[in-house]
């Protein structure tokens, strides 16, 4: 987890020089990001888990509650709240829907890898998703279902990123997310506390999701796009799981398909 930079009182940081968040060489500090969205945005503040520097909002916004409620959670927290333009907003969050909103935050706090042994309830893995549109959407789901902790691959996987906070409506902010360096070693760990190791794969030994209970507490690992779970996670998992599809179009989006098997565990 990356260590937060502590400014001396008085100091005048490249972030303050600059004035927007950016360093001499136009580059947000490593130790800072730029969330953006309404509703990311009102979540982390809402969750209290990150430190906040700076709240821009569009000078002729207004009307929406959230942005009221985004605008008193700020204040609480003596954040400095700047009315902007658009050219502003546009500059510091360019190419997004930032629906005139963005505020400068540490980064996302992951879990620690030893919290999981604390989890008693069932968990998601994704298994080297890599769209931060899948990968909030995931996880939207899973946390208005009621799941609390989520694995993560390090290496070649998306990130809580800003894109995947405002994709997820700021549901991860509410999460405990665990990003480990070997997803396959701790699966295996969570066997020996009595998980089942349950994946959603289209394999021929899968059995028809919806038919078959999917045992509780358990590990429900999601494949990544396109090519699916890995060999190495499938041979560990207790019970593969499949939508049987009836229309025409043979497959689903890593989203879709893992919402559907985050509704079916839910109703067990």
């Amino acid at each position: 987890m990356r260590t937060q930079r502590q400014d001396r009182p008085g100091k005048r940081t490249d972030r303050q020089r600059n004035g927007d968040g950016r360093d001499r060489r136009g580059q947000p500090a490593p130790s800072e990001e730029w969330l953006y969205g309404r509703n990311g945005v009102g979540e982390a503040l809402k969750a209290g888990r990150r430190r906040f520097h700076r709240l821009l909002v569009l000078d002729s916004a207004g009307g929406d509650p959230r942005l009221n409620d985004i605008d008193r959670r700020a204040r609480d927290l003596g954040v400095r709240i700047e009315r902007v333009d658009r050219d502003t907003l546009n500059r510091v969050v360019p190419d997004v829907n930032h629906q005139g909103v963005a505020a400068l935050a540490s980064p996302y706090p992951y879990a620690p890898v030893d919290s999981v042994e604390h989890a008693t309830t069932s968990i998601l893995a994704l298994d080297h998703l890599v769209d931060p549109q899948n990968v909030g959407t995931l996880l939207r789901t899973a946390e208005a279902l009621g799941i609390r902790t989520v694995l993560l691959p390090r290496d070649r996987a998306a990130g809580i990123t800003p894109a995947v906070v405002n994709s997820s409506a700021g549901a991860v902010e509410h999460l405990s997310i665990v990003q480990t360096v070997n997803l396959a070693q701790e699966l295996e760990r969570l066997k020996k506390r009595d998980y089942w190791i349950v994946g959603i794969e289209h394999h021929e030994r899968a059995s028809i999701l919806g038919k078959t209970a999917i045992p509780t507490p358990c590990v429900l690992v999601i494949g990544s796009e396109g090519q699916g779970m890995g060999p190495n996670l499938a041979k560990r998992c207790d019970l593969l799981l499949k939508i049987e599809m009836q229309g025409k179009v043979n497959s689903l989006n890593a989203a879709t398909a893992g919402a559907i098997a985050l509704f079916e565990l839910n109703r067990n």
